[in-house]
């Protein structure tokens, strides 16, 4: 079964999870924003092996800690999709522009992509490209579980930003719609801010992207 921890980290408290197979204690952390030994410490707490780091899109809130911990440990990063590669270059000068501490770039070993999937331990998990957040933002899906690490794609509420560059309104409400919400009602999911909800709650209540707004 894959088992999970919320851990916002940074001032913008970002939610990175440390996600892992309780078959195996092959853990990653997904988003790893910044305060990388925060981070580590829980993996040892709690008996772990760190196996991988998962990106879901390039922004700096998300991604602070992620090549430093790759220094350190040789972990393989996965995520997100290509069309982030602007904004990986751009992580050294977004950290001194937002007063996060020094962030190492880097380059993930595997850009993901629509259908792609990935493992830990015995868990797999599918990836869905889902842009206009950011164009390489993907969206992590357990469906055994019905649970999903969506990034800044959704949120409680409310829905990702997509003034930033590369950033396309109609786009994230196309991915929200068509790719998240087909995935069924029952699905729960964790955004990069603030607290879970489910796709059913949001199709009922959220202003952005509820039902009511898309009559057919």
């Amino acid at each position: 079964m894959l088992q999970y921890q919320i851990i916002p980290v940074t001032p913008f408290q970002q939610n990175c999870t440390l996600i892992w197979c309780d078959q195996t204690g092959q853990a990653a952390l997904i988003d790893a924003g910044g305060e990388s030994e925060r981070l580590l410490e829980q993996v040892r707490k709690r008996g772990l092996k760190l196996e991988k780091l998962w990106v879901t899109h390039g922004h700096i809130d998300h991604v602070g800690a992620v090549g430093s911990l790759h220094q350190q440990g040789h972990w393989p990063i996965e995520g997100p999709h290509q069309g982030d590669d602007y904004w990986l270059d751009l992580v050294p000068e977004a950290a001194r522009n937002y007063g996060f501490p020094a962030a190492v770039k880097f380059q993930p070993d595997r850009w993901l992509d629509d259908a792609d999937q990935v493992t830990l331990g015995k868990e797999t998990l599918e990836i869905l490209h889902c842009p206009g957040h950011t164009p390489g933002h993907v969206v992590f899906f357990h469906r055994n579980q019905g649970v999903a690490w969506v990034g800044d794609v959704l949120f409680a509420g409310s829905v990702g930003r997509s003034d930033f560059p590369g950033g396309d309104g109609p786009t994230l409400i196309r991915s929200i719609r068509d790719k998240l919400f087909p995935l069924g009602a029952d699905v729960r999911f964790v955004p990069g801010h603030g607290p879970m909800s489910s796709f059913a709650e949001e199709r009922q209540r959220n202003p952005f992207v509820a039902d009511r707004l898309f009559p057919r």
